[in-house]
C-alpha cells in the first residue's frame, strides 16, 4: 500500500515537472508490431532529427513508456508543440512461448513476458494523462479483433480525441476500407512508416485532432 502511494506521488511530481499546458500530450497506442514506434521515429526524424525508440520483428521490442518532449510541428504558417508518448503495445494475451519462435532462451522469454505484461497495465493507467491519442493499426491485418476494441473502448470512456492510422499501407493487403468501416465514427489515415509514404496527410489530420484537445 505504501509503495503504491508513493509511486502515485512520484508520477504527480513527474507529470507537474515534465508537462506544459501549451504542449500536447500525443500518445501513439496499438497492438504490437502495428508500428507506433516506427511512427514516432519517423516524426521525431522529421521534426528532431533523431528517433525515439527502437524498433524490431521480436512482439513486445517497446516495453516500458517513452517520450519525446518539445517535438514542434509546422505546417502552413501553424505550429502544433507535442510530447510524444510511446507507449507498450496492447495485448489481451502474452505467452512466454512466442518469443520463443524468435529465438529467445526460455528465461529470456519468460522474463520478456513479464515485462511485457507489466508494460500493457502501464499503458492503460498513462491513457488518463493523454490529451490526445493516435491508435496505430496494421492496415494489412482484420481491424475486428478483441484487441483493437479494447483499445478503442479505453478511449471511447474516457472520451479522449482519436486519430486512427492505419501503418503498412505499402504492403499489398492493406485494406484502408476496412478500417474506416469498423472505426466510422473516427478520422483514418494511411501511411508507411517505413517508407515515408502520406506523411503529409498524417500531419493534416493531426492538426485536426489537436483542436479538439479541450
Amino acid at each position: 500500500m505504501v509503495i503504491k502511494i508513493i509511486r502515485a506521488f512520484t508520477k504527480r511530481i513527474f507529470n507537474s515537472i515534465f508537462s506544459k499546458k501549451d504542449q500536447i500530450k500525443l500518445g501513439f497506442y496499438g497492438p504490437p508490431n502495428a508500428g507506433k514506434t516506427s511512427l514516432a521515429n519517423k516524426i521525431c526524424q522529421d521534426w528532431v532529427g533523431e528517433d525515439l525508440g527502437s524498433v524490431s520483428k521480436v512482439p513486445h521490442e517497446t516495453r516500458e513508456i517513452q517520450f519525446k518532449e518539445k517535438v514542434t510541428i509546422e505546417k502552413n504558417g501553424k505550429k502544433l508543440e507535442l510530447k510524444l508518448i510511446d507507449t507498450p503495445g496492447i495485448a489481451t494475451k502474452v505467452d512466454f512461448e512466442d518469443f520463443l519462435k524468435f529465438g529467445l532462451k526460455r528465461k529470456e522469454a519468460q522474463a520478456r513476458a513479464k515485462e511485457a505484461t507489466h508494460g500493457i497495465i502501464e499503458s492503460i493507467k498513462w491513457l488518463d494523462d493523454m490529451d490526445a491519442v493516435v491508435v496505430v493499426l496494421d492496415s494489412s491485418l482484420n481491424p475486428y479483433s478483441q484487441v483493437n476494441v479494447t483499445i478503442v473502448g479505453n478511449l471511447v470512456a474516457r472520451k479522449i480525441p482519436v486519430l486512427i492510422v492505419g501503418n503498412k499501407i505499402d504492403l499489398k493487403k492493406s485494406d484502408l476500407k476496412k478500417l474506416s468501416e469498423a472505426f466510422p465514427e473516427y478520422a483514418v489515415v494511411g501511411i508507411s512508416a517505413r517508407t515515408g509514404d502520406n506523411m503529409e496527410e498524417f500531419y493534416e489530420a493531426l492538426f485536426k485532432l489537436v483542436k479538439k484537445v479541450k
